[in-house]
Formats: structure tokens, sequence, C-alpha cells
């Protein structure tokens, strides 16, 4: 049987600058459809800022119908008011995937950082440069929330392809004998 190819939207939220990367994965291989920002810094009314949000999700939607959508997870900060902003954001995001019919997966920062580098403390440095070197990169985005957006779609791609992704835990060597007798040399 043939791997159908997938469109894999990665977004990074944000109030200010929204990252969005698309990647196309064909099997195994996966490659760069595009990345970029949404700046929302020049709108003072944060409605306006989530409508815009919620628009430019619709558009990448339509204009690329991928198949699944992955979104960055807000870390918790010491502002309350800053984080119910991000939330909002990340909930504009979600809900327009949600009403595209797309199914939604949402990463922690860490888990991100641990799927593209092997390291989930890494920075946006390594990041950018595990991403340039997986998809043979050639320019560096004028903004960091790009390649964040990008690195969540790389991660969705990695966790999909992951063979014992959601594979029951077995407790104990004969339970996963027993589910994975393909396994047992004769």
């Amino acid at each position: 049987m043939a791997n159908k190819s997938k469109i894999i939207l990665g977004i990074d939220p944000g109030t200010l600058v929204m990252g969005y990367g698309l990647i196309l994965v064909d099997g195994k291989n996966v490659s760069l459809i595009e990345m970029n920002v949404l700046k929302l810094s020049r709108l003072k009314d944060h409605y306006e800022r989530l409508q815009l949000i919620n628009t430019r999700v619709n558009e990448l939607i339509r204009q690329f119908t991928p198949t699944g959508f992955a979104i960055e997870a807000p870390f918790y900060g010491k502002n309350v008011q800053s984080m119910l902003k991000l939330g909002r954001a990340q909930g504009v995001a979600i809900a327009t995937a949600m009403q595209a019919g797309l199914p939604v997966t949402e990463y922690s920062p860490k888990k991100v950082k641990q799927s593209v580098t092997g390291n989930g403390n890494a920075d946006k440095e390594q990041v950018w440069h595990m991403l340039k070197h997986i998809l043979n990169l050639k320019d560096r985005p004028e903004y960091y929330d790009a390649t964040d957006a990008l690195a969540v779609a790389v991660c969705h791609f990695y966790q999909e392809s992951n063979p014992l992704a959601g594979a029951s835990k077995a407790k104990g060597w004969d339970q996963f004998l027993q589910q994975h007798p393909e396994r047992i040399a004769r």
C-alpha cells in the first residue's frame, strides 16, 4: 500500500507575533512548504488580533489543505495577564482548525525541543540549526516564531511516525511478548 502524502500545519501562538510552518510529509521524507509569521503588534485591540489569527489560520487551511494541525502549548510564566491573552490566541487557532475538521495535537515547548534537537532545554538557535539540517534550509527567518512553529510541525511528524506511538505499555516481558509476537526471535 502506497504512503499518502500529508501536510502538517504547525503554529506557535502569540499575541504580538504568531509563527506558522507547513511541511509536506511523503512517506519518511519531509520538506518545507512555507514558514512565516503573522505580525499582530500593529493592532492595539486584543480582539482585533484574535480575529486576525482566525482569518490567517483559515487562509492557511484553505490554501494548503493540511491533514494535521499541531500547536505549541503556552509555557507558564509569572504574568497572569500575558498568559490569559496567549491562551486566547491559542484557543482561537485551535477552534479554527477544529471548525475546519482538522485533528488538533498540542505539544509542550520542552517536547518540541526534545523531538527536534534531542534536548528539551535547547535554545532557539539550536532548534533553528537542527531544522536547517533536517529540512535543508538556507536562509534564517527574521523571527524565531516561524522556526518555532516549523519545529512544532516537525515534532508532530516525528510523533506520528514513531512506531511505538499509541502502543499500550506492557507491564512486563511476558505481556510485551504477547502484544508483539513478531519480535520473538525463533
